[in-house]
């Protein structure tokens, strides 16, 4: 195996994004923390997973980047040793309109209402 491809991460194209496989992703609260960290930066813009601090273990957190990779949610792609992330809303958006928009406000709405 060459480095470069090493240092590739596997994607769904758009079209093989599913719904379910975003809900999924979605689901958990330490994936939405991710995608709400991802979500407040802008279109375009990543953050490197050292940048977003989860309260669990390492490799818990890289379980939880790695699912929202393989759902299409996040883009991940290495600079130098940082692995960089970043929201995939253009794809969700044209996927699910107004999905990510209802699920980031409902987190906000929640996490006002519970303290």
């Amino acid at each position: 195996m060459s480095t470069a491809s090493a240092r590739t991460l596997d994607h769904p194209e758009r079209t093989e994004i599913r719904l379910e496989a975003v809900l999924h992703a979605l689901s958990d609260p330490m994936r939405l923390q991710v995608v709400r960290f991802l979500a407040e930066l802008g279109e375009g813009e990543g953050a490197a997973c050292s940048a977003i601090e989860l309260a669990v273990s390492k490799s818990t957190t890289t379980h939880h980047f790695r699912v929202l990779r393989e759902a299409g949610v996040i883009s991940q792609v290495y600079r130098g040793t940082a692995k960089m992330n970043a929201l995939r809303r253009s794809d969700l958006d044209a996927l699910f309109p107004g999905l990510l928009d209802s699920v980031l406000d409902a987190d906000t709405a929640q996490r006002r209402r519970t303290g």
